[in-house]
């Protein structure tokens, strides 16, 4: 394969790659998008908002998973508020108040807290720039790629990894070199 199929194929690959990412970012963000569907049922109502709450006696299940009796009397408690018609908040509001907001499983969406909704989403942004650049140097400076300017490496005798001829900015780099050292001399 020639020199430009290979920078080709690579950058063809890369574009695959990227469009491939892409294409899995907006089927995650449609499907958080949609969310699960609302719940029709007394207990899945009360499920939905017993997740959100966290149980005062386990502290690392929310109360809707938590067997200990005390989230059962929560449970309970948000079932009857829901069938007297208060809302979800309102009842997850009486919760942080008798318990403090640590009772939430999730923290809120406001002040210092928002630094924990907005941080992995700025890590997953910086994390897929680094996957581009990376990949984008991984593609461009591939050992076996064609330089541009260079010769194919059949045509070099004596060394396969050396271009033809020398850019200007590299001519004048070597020719600097050359002279702060002292060690050129002519051919006669």
């Amino acid at each position: 394969m020639s020199g430009e199929g290979r920078g080709a194929a690579g950058t063809a690959a890369a574009a695959v790659v990227g469009v491939a990412l892409v294409a899995a970012a907006a089927a995650i963000l449609v499907i958080a998008a949609r969310g699960a569907p609302a719940p029709t049922t007394l207990q899945e109502r009360v499920r939905a908002v017993a997740v959100g709450l966290r149980c005062p006696v386990c502290q690392d299940l929310s109360v809707a998973d938590s067997p200990a009796p005390l989230a059962q009397a929560m449970r309970a408690k948000i079932a009857t508020e829901l069938q007297a018609g208060t809302p979800p908040s309102a009842i997850r509001q009486q919760f942080v108040h008798a318990y403090g907001s640590w009772i939430l499983m999730a923290p809120p969406r406001h002040g210092l807290s928002l630094v924990v909704w907005i941080l992995p989403l700025a890590l997953a942004l910086a994390g897929c720039a680094l996957a581009v650049v990376a990949i984008r140097r991984w593609t461009r400076d591939r050992p076996g790629a064609a330089q541009p300017g260079a010769a194919p490496a059949e045509n070099l005798p004596g060394r396969p990894d050396a271009p033809d001829e020398l850019s200007s900015s590299d001519r004048r780099l070597l020719e600097r070199a050359v002279a702060a050292s002292g060690a050129w001399e002519e051919p006669e």
